[in-house]
């Protein structure tokens, strides 16, 4: 039984343990920024294949209790790295700490960093090099103020990365985010979904291959495959199960739209490259023009939030008028909207059923839910 821990959104980290446990992880346990799971090797070759929502999968090789940097070279040169890469990999090691009594994070770094390199030395005459940028091997180490953890990478380039994106446009959405955010909103095949301000189809895309039961990480490596004790054959089978069960892109009853064109033809692309183009609605149009596809349904979006006074300004003057499109053309739905943008529920003049707290990399967002009913939503004065 191995030791793991998968990182992902903060926000997500519940979302993210009910998936481990449906993938078969063990003793599941969420923490701030991601989850620790228990068990087989082979079930971090699972992880990262399936996963919509990990950001990375890391497997824990050393923990134990410290008092100096010392302490933590020895227990890191005593691990037996020689049998889970060669000295050929490069590696790459980060350090991070909460409360941890060291001189500083970046000595501990070259610590463990020399670590690893003189066990190599010690073992077999040579020392492997370093590559910052595209390391065959990533070596975390995280520090609180009694313990330490060392963990292995399986992961390679984030998850997010699913290997599909052709495009991207401007501050795209991460994939991951997106999945959670669709798993919050409960939605699921069958139900009628729409992005009005789709931009590159991040959430399209995420939604198609839910339908579909097509695995997110088909399409791209990863670093597990550059460990010594990489089954290939054991990885083999998992990645014919994953594409035997994709299902025909038919009736996805999945629409986006976006006023500009160039949008437009990003999202197309990035769908065309899962070979989903044709199983996507896609629309030119303004977010105030768009009709609703269906009687119900649920409609989730990331609307533009400014960081200039214009634009503030500019948004400012789109949100309650969005609120009365919502309201005349979407009643029966559920929309949620995805923002960093805290004045939406005010400016917007709909009373939000949900705000679940969320970040898109270091900034603090929003997801706010609105049931829509016809007729007047606007909070009265007063109202808490």
């Amino acid at each position: 039984m191995q030791n793991f821990f998968a990182t992902c959104p903060r926000g997500l980290e519940n979302v993210l343990a009910a998936e481990l446990e449906a993938l078969g992880a063990l003793n599941v346990g969420s923490v701030d920024g991601g989850a620790s799971f228990e068990g087989p090797f082979e079930l971090c070759y699972t992880v990262n294949l399936e996963s919509r929502v990990a950001s990375r999968v890391s497997w824990r090789v050393a923990h134990g209790p410290y008092r100096s940097e010392r302490e933590i070279y020895d227990a890191v040169r005593a691990l037996p790295w020689h049998e889970w890469f060669t000295v050929d990999h490069t590696i790459r090691v980060d350090v991070a700490g909460i409360r941890a009594p060291v001189k500083s994070l970046e000595f501990v770094t070259l610590r463990v960093k020399d670590a690893i390199c003189d066990g190599f030395r010690e073992r077999t005459g040579v020392r492997p090099s370093v590559d910052t940028r595209a390391p065959d091997a990533r070596i975390n180490a995280f520090l609180t103020a009694t313990d330490f953890t060392v963990y292995l990478d399986t992961s390679g380039e984030a998850l997010f990365k699913r290997g599909y994106r052709r495009e991207a446009g401007e501050a795209p959405l991460r994939e991951n985010l997106a999945a959670g955010i669709l798993r919050l909103a409960k939605w699921e095949p069958g139900i009628p979904l729409l992005d009005p301000m789709c931009g590159s189809g991040t959430f399209l895309c995420e939604a198609a291959m839910i339908a579909t039961d097509r695995a997110p990480g088909l399409e791209r490596d990863f670093g597990f495959e550059k460990l010594s004790m990489f089954d290939a054959k054991a990885w083999h089978r998992l990645k014919e199960a994953a594409h035997a069960r994709v299902k025909p892109a038919e009736n996805l009853l999945i629409h986006g739209s976006d006023r500009y064109g160039e949008a437009l033809k990003l999202a197309r692309a990035n769908l065309a490259a899962l070979g989903l183009e044709g199983a996507v609605t896609l629309k030119q149009a303004d977010v105030l023009d768009v009709p609703a596809p269906a009687d119900g349904g649920i409609l989730v979006t990331n609307p533009p939030y400014g960081v200039r006074l214009q634009d503030q300004e500019q948004i400012a003057e789109l949100y309650p008028k969005l609120g009365d499109a919502l309201k005349k053309k979407f009643s029966g739905w559920t929309a949620y909207l995805f923002t960093a943008d805290m004045r939406l529920p005010k400016l917007i003049g709909l009373s939000a059923s949900k705000r679940t707290p969320l970040f898109n990399g270091a900034l603090e967002c929003r997801l706010f839910e609105f049931k829509v009913v016809a007729g007047s939503m606007r909070k009265v004065k007063g109202e808490a």
